[in-house]
């Protein structure tokens, strides 16, 4: 039973760490120039499993669901989008240690697949 509800709370924990939005910083399969083409590329993850993402022309929504692994907690995620203006799908995950660095992977269906590295962007409080 403790391992259970141990398992249980490292899911939580890890669901508040990938929780926010991520500013991705680099790109196996593209350079700079191209992810910041149109926007500072990201992936946005809320906490009921939803999200977007945009990076070069890429502009989607992501679905999925946060996994425990015996690396730590992972969202699982697929996604529709447009890519100038054609519709795109596919699949990919994303997973962070510390809440602050994240690493992932996105795969378009029947297509390119890209490793990536994001960075946590913290919302500053107005007062």
């Amino acid at each position: 039973m403790k391992e259970k509800a141990a398992k249980k709370k490292g899911l939580r924990e890890g669901k508040k760490l990938l929780t926010g939005k991520w500013r991705i910083t680099s790109m196996g399969l593209w350079d700079k120039g191209y992810f910041d083409e149109e926007v500072k590329a990201f992936i946005s993850i809320q906490k009921g499993g939803c999200g977007e993402f945009h990076f070069g022309y890429v502009q989607g929504d992501i679905c999925g669901e946060f996994k425990s692994t015996p690396l730590g907690v992972v969202f699982d995620f697929t996604f529709e989008a447009t890519e100038e203006s054609e519709q795109v799908s596919g699949d990919g995950w994303i997973c962070t240690a510390d809440g602050k660095i994240a690493e992932g992977e996105i795969r378009f269906h029947c297509g390119d697949k890209s490793g990536f590295l994001a960075k946590k962007l913290f919302e500053k409080i107005k007062r």
